[in-house]
């Protein structure tokens, strides 16, 4: 590809709406434009990163047996209603109408469509296992889409569902795309880590997510140097070590404490600890409102609190909610008095004697407020969002935190959607069963931020040869006879051996061919400059900043095997 041809417009500015890196780079190198927010159009070279990507995900599914198929984007919102999954989603879910009234869905998954597939054809445990397979774009209305092709309303993953006749089966195949998703990460040349995470609206018992390390990714992820334990925020646990007291109860009393709401703010006005606070928050779900209750130095893990309840819908209370069930408005809440809400108490509060709570009235708290005799818990559960430095659950070390970017996430989703739709094998004994399913998402668009939020510098991104959009760019600089010909035949040779090749042949200045260079990110530079008349080029690795003077004395030979043996290193070393 000749660079005067390529339609790769660069931006010497970012617009501002463009804060993470991937999406700064992305834009100011011309791989891709917002057509709307969380929607892109990718250009030329963001197409052909996206397609490596895609074909390194497709070789490793069809490596472990997966077929592609490809399902439909708009989706009866009847299969969706049978799973419960139509009211319980959440408002990322795009709905709409035909012309005849009907309810669709802009499929944000699709576990019901091709479980109703799989349904009408597969019959007896002879026809499993099977793994099918899609890339295809999705979508969800993000509340507020961010970070370019990080967190998209509109993006393109790779989903695999597996159907199995026996937990056995389903196991062998988890672990299967557990290791494909980790040849596929080294494929792209990034480094991820898999980790223990939440199901959330898919469902299912087992769940890990595969996490790209990124100073700035939005997941937090908390680990064990001691025994290896991982896990995201959302799902990670803690060992919980807290003491009962043993003071005497103290009577209940109500207390005056006007224009306090915060944690902070009543532990300071009634002298006491915020570990002596417990706050209590309202939500609302689809069986009416729950009331949770946490120590008042730590905070609540919503995702936990679903989990608990098996209540995807389950989202904070509004403050016109808040008051007009408890009477008062949010800050001066609690469950006492209230005994027909449901409470859930975090293990942290579990031993606490004579503490703080809400008065459900403006302006008051009750303290030595008790559990049983003032307040009924219904369930005692882990709802704490767990930190850097609370104890390991397995070995009791402490836990460090990093952050990271989900790319990959892998359900054992059992029989949950085969029972609601109906899905069932006969067995070798008669017997007929649900089918076992697994689904296994990787997110392709996603990948393209992904990387390059790991792998860039100060002067612009850095592409594994994997999914570079080329793997080597010839840059003449000065403009002379011979260098444009010399960069020409190199080119030309380069080209004809099958390997993938960008000519800056733009008639602009040597300073802008190589800001451009480095920031598109091309892995092999072959810088043809004055030294090209005493018969040398310099080739320069993107990524080390290697250089070397190469001798083109005797025609171009040296070149064409050094650069040869270069590109072949780089993918020995990725491919598995």
């Amino acid at each position: 590809m000749r660079f005067s041809s390529l339609y790769a417009p660069t931006l010497k500015e970012v617009p501002s709406y463009a804060e993470e890196v991937s999406h700064r780079l992305l834009l100011r190198g011309g791989f891709i434009r917002m057509s709307a927010r969380g929607v892109y159009t990718y250009l030329p070279l963001g197409f052909r990163v996206l397609k490596k990507i895609e074909n390194i995900v497709r070789e490793e599914m069809n490596r472990i047996g997966g077929q592609e198929i490809l399902l439909p984007i708009v989706q009866p919102a009847e299969l969706w209603k049978m799973t419960g999954r139509w009211d319980d989603y959440g408002p990322e879910m795009m709905k709409l109408k035909d012309r005849s009234g009907r309810e669709f869905t802009l499929g944000p998954t699709h576990e019901e469509i091709i479980t109703d597939l799989v349904k009408t054809e597969i019959k007896t445990y002879k026809q499993l296992p099977i793994l099918l397979y899609q890339i295809y774009t999705k979508y969800r209305d993000e509340l507020r889409p961010r970070g370019g092709l990080l967190r998209a309303r509109e993006f393109i993953m790779k989903d695999l569902y597996s159907f199995h006749d026996s937990q056995e089966s389903l196991d062998r195949t988890y672990d299967d795309i557990y290791k494909a998703y980790e040849r596929v990460c080294k494929r792209l040349g990034i480094k991820a880590i898999a980790v223990e995470a939440a199901s959330g609206a898919i469902g299912g018992s087992v769940s890990h997510e595969f996490v790209i390390l990124a100073e700035r990714g939005e997941t937090k992820v908390l680990f064990c140097e001691n025994c290896g334990y991982a896990a995201n925020e959302e799902k990670a646990e803690y060992r919980c070590e807290y003491k009962s007291s043993t003071e005497e109860f103290k009577g209940l009393k109500k207390v005056l404490t006007p224009n306090v709401r915060t944690v902070e703010e009543v532990a300071n006005f009634l002298n006491k600890d915020t570990k002596q606070i417990v706050k209590s928050m309202v939500y609302r779900g689809k069986e009416g409102f729950v009331i949770a209750l946490m120590r008042g130095d730590l905070d609540i893990n919503l995702s936990k609190l679903k989990t608990s309840l098996s209540d995807q819908t389950l989202r904070p209370a509004t403050s016109e909610e808040v008051k007009e069930l408890t009477g008062a408005p949010a800050g001066f809440v609690s469950p006492v008095g209230l005994n027909s809400i449901k409470v859930i108490g975090d293990y942290s509060v579990k031993g606490m004697k004579n503490f703080v709570v809400g008065g459900n009235e403006i302006d008051t708290h009750f303290i030595n407020a008790n559990f049983e005799r003032d307040i009924r818990v219904d369930l005692w559960q882990d709802i704490k969002v767990v930190k850097e430095g609370d104890k390991c659950p397995k070995c009791g070390a402490p836990l460090k935190a990093v952050r990271g970017i989900e790319i990959g996430h892998i359900f054992k989703l059992g029989t949950k959607y085969s029972e609601k739709l109906g899905a069932y094998v006969v067995k070798k004994d008669g017997r007929s069963i649900p089918i076992i399913m697994g689904c296994y998402g990787f997110g392709i668009s996603r990948a393209v931020a992904a990387i390059v939020e790991q792998k860039h510098d100060e002067n612009g991104m850095v592409w594994p040869i994997t999914v570079a959009p080329y793997e080597i760019i010839i840059v003449p600089l000065g403009g002379g006879k011979r260098q444009k010909r010399v960069a020409e035949d190199i080119y030309e040779l380069l080209t004809a051996s099958g390997y993938e090749v960008m000519l800056d042949d733009r008639n602009v200045s040597a300073g802008i061919k190589l800001k451009d260079m480095d920031l598109i990110g091309i892995p092999i530079k072959l810088i043809v400059g004055k030294n090209v008349d005493n018969d040398k080029v310099e080739l320069v690795i993107r990524e080390s900043g290697k250089r070397e003077e190469v001798s083109i004395s005797e025609g171009y030979t040296e070149v064409i095997s050094k650069i040869s043996n270069i590109i072949n290193d780089m993918k020995e070393a990725l491919n598995t």
